[in-house]
């Protein structure tokens, strides 16, 4: 095995990759060595900071020789494209949450990645925060008994950040489910071990000029007993963080007197101007978030047998029989170490994390099951794919 740092190449040098930029620089293991973006700017911007290449396609990208790995970062729509183009150049692949849009695409490119016998992570995702493992590992030490529900509750401006066209379009992979819940179902399966049975929704959709679902609620039942309520909304009224002691969802604190500054930046823009202000939160045009805290997506507590467990930015608090105590989850030396470290161990160590294209296949089936259910009425079985992922985990 060797020490190197893994070789990795970027596709898309956009706001997502800008979050996860404080994390390539604070870690060694990781080298960026090549990008793929369509802005020339952030292509130029990428060759000054880093060196190496940055071609115009993904494609070119993929058959760069010195690329070990690539973390695909462009927009949900893309990505089958993009990991089918990886998994052909024999490349492991990080790929941006959610894992795709349709659950033919995600199929089709898990089945790729196997054929080509290369890693698929799916990610980064609020399931690798520190404190979802920490809560995760001490949920399964049995320590406190039996899982018996889980909460899950967040709400932020989410609908009201600068977006493209296609971002308010739920057939494109717009609104919250696929960008938000995502994060969520992601939190809460972890923890719940990942067996889903059924999950009973409803959705809201309540702007007519951001014609896509801005919030929803659901209850999902697990295999082992658990059951749990997700409730997300986008709508920039209620801000959630003022319950994670004001710490923001990337580990930042966050700045008083700013509230309704989403909404405020939004008017009087036409969708142009509002596609060119998303243009300012990329590679080259962009500023990386100050984080000290660790990443969180709002409200968690797991209620046990014998404690409640609350995740909060730095750790678990835990509400026992008849004390009550608190559990770091260590920060640093990346906000984001823990993708990282699933990256690095795959590559080098043949060994996958939980969120394998499996999980994010699962996981995908989740938010079309919440969209099935608040359509119809009824709720939805998930219990073969859930299952399916289950059987490559543990087989």
């Amino acid at each position: 095995m060797t020490s190197d740092p893994v070789r990795l190449g970027v596709a898309g040098l956009g706001r997502a990759f800008m979050l996860m930029v404080p994390t390539f620089d604070a870690d060694a293991r990781v080298k960026l060595t090549a990008a793929a973006a369509p802005r020339a700017e952030s292509r130029a911007a990428f060759e000054e900071q880093y060196g190496g290449i940055a071609y115009p396609t993904v494609e070119e990208l993929c058959a760069d020789p010195s690329v070990e790995a690539i973390y695909i970062a462009t927009p949900h729509q893309m990505h089958v494209d993009h990991v089918l183009a990886a998994a052909r150049a024999g490349k492991h692949i990080l790929v941006e949450k959610p894992l795709a849009i349709s659950m033919e695409d995600a199929e089709t490119m898990v089945a790729a990645a196997n054929e080509a016998e290369v890693h698929l992570i799916v990610g980064p995702s609020h399931s690798f925060d520190p404190p979802v493992e920490l809560a995760a590992q001490l949920i399964a030490s049995g320590k406190f008994g039996q899982l018996r529900m889980i909460q899950a509750l967040n709400y932020t401006d989410f609908l009201y950040r600068p977006r493209r066209p296609e971002e308010l379009r739920t057939e494109e992979g717009g609104g919250v489910l696929f960008s938000q819940a995502i994060h969520q179902i992601d939190v809460v399966r972890r923890l719940a071990g990942g067996m889903g049975e059924k999950i009973y929704a409803m959705t809201g959709a309540w702007d007519p000029k951001r014609p896509t679902e801005g919030a929803f609620t659901a209850l999902m039942n697990f295999e082992g007993g658990c059951v749990a309520n997700l409730t997300y909304s986008g709508y920039a009224h209620f801000d959630s963080d003022i319950w994670m002691n004001d710490v923001g969802e990337l580990g930042q604190r966050k700045l008083a007197g700013a509230y309704g500054d989403a909404r405020r930046a939004l008017m009087d823009l036409d969708p142009d101007d509002e596609a060119r202000l998303k243009t300012t939160r990329t590679f080259g045009s962009g500023k990386t978030v100050d984080a000290k805290h660790n990443e969180h997506f709002g409200p968690v507590i797991a209620l046990c047998d014998r404690a409640d467990l609350k995740l909060t930015p730095d750790g678990v608090e835990v509400f026992g029989d008849t004390e009550r105590g608190f559990i770091e989850a260590t920060f640093g030396p990346a906000p984001r170490r823990t993708v990282n470290d699933a990256l690095v161990t795959a590559v080098r160590q043949n060994k996958a994390p939980v969120q394998t294209g499996a999980w994010g296949l699962a996981s995908l089936e989740v938010c079309h099951a919440i969209l099935q259910s608040a359509s119809t009425g009824q709720p939805v079985d998930l219990r073969q794919q859930c299952k399916t992922n289950e059987e490559e985990q543990t087989g």
